[in-house]
């Protein structure tokens, strides 16, 4: 079984890439530095590949070259730093939508097709709490945006895929990292063991009735959701959504 993560080369897409091959996954690591990419897929024993997930001749290439995929973690990200809005150069601002939606798209494109054909295949999107918490004070407009619209992606295309191909986001909560490292000290910080825990799970099978669902990794049991979940969907729990 071929799990395909990208983003692996640090931080919470290494430490998912290391917990999967614990559970026995055939893992790929792909992410843009290739001395990552290489530490990485050397200290758990599995593939490498150096990807820009915008570079969409590269995804295609990358899937055709290590699949077939049978689980998709679209966790690449990026977040620009500084800068009020009306003064970063448009380019700069975009590059971050190219990166975590266009990127994710990209992704989940290239390996759907080859999912259909078997009739089996698993997509697991990293989110953030930045695509629905209320701002806490100066902040970017470009990340939680961008988180949002890929949040809403992932539901989107959980039901358009319902019935075969299970699609999940997911938060991984405030977990130290490069990208949060401006974040101070007594932030509420989850620990990093959580979302790899998160992925596995959800690679299991076990869980696919939470499939469309927004899920944390800190703060939701997937066994007490699954225990509930008619009330989940008749209540449209775990869901990001205005409410009057």
């Amino acid at each position: 079984m071929i799990a395909f993560v990208t983003g692996a080369g640090r931080g919470i897409g290494a430490n998912i890439a290391r917990k999967l091959a614990e559970d026995g996954w055939e893992v790929v690591i792909a992410a843009r530095t290739p001395g990552q990419v290489e530490a990485v897929a050397e200290e758990i024993g599995c593939r490498g590949v150096a990807l820009d997930v915008s570079d969409r001749e590269a995804v295609e290439r990358a899937v055709a070259e290590n699949g077939p995929v049978d689980l998709l973690v679209a966790n690449a990200g990026v977040a620009r730093r500084g800068g009020a809005t009306w003064e970063v150069e448009p380019q700069d601002w975009w590059r971050t939508f190219e990166v975590n939606v266009l990127g994710v798209h990209l992704c989940c494109r290239a390996v759907i097709p080859q999912m259909l054909a078997r009739g089996s295949g698993r997509i697991v999107i990293t989110g953030s709490g930045a695509a629905y918490l209320p701002p806490g004070g100066p902040s970017e407009t470009d990340y939680p945006a961008s988180k949002a619209a890929v949040c809403r992606y992932g539901e989107m295309l959980a039901a358009e895929l319902a019935g075969r191909i299970p699609v999940f986001f997911f938060s991984p909560g405030l977990v130290r990292t490069e990208l949060t490292s401006g974040a101070p000290d007594d932030a509420p910080w989850t620990p990093p063991e959580l979302a790899p825990r998160l992925v596995a799970a959800l690679a299991t099978g076990r869980y696919d009735a939470l499939a469309g669902r927004y899920l944390h990794a800190e703060h939701d049991d997937l066994d007490d959701l699954l225990s509930r979940i008619d009330q989940v969907r008749d209540q449209d729990l775990n869901a990001i959504r205005l409410r009057r």
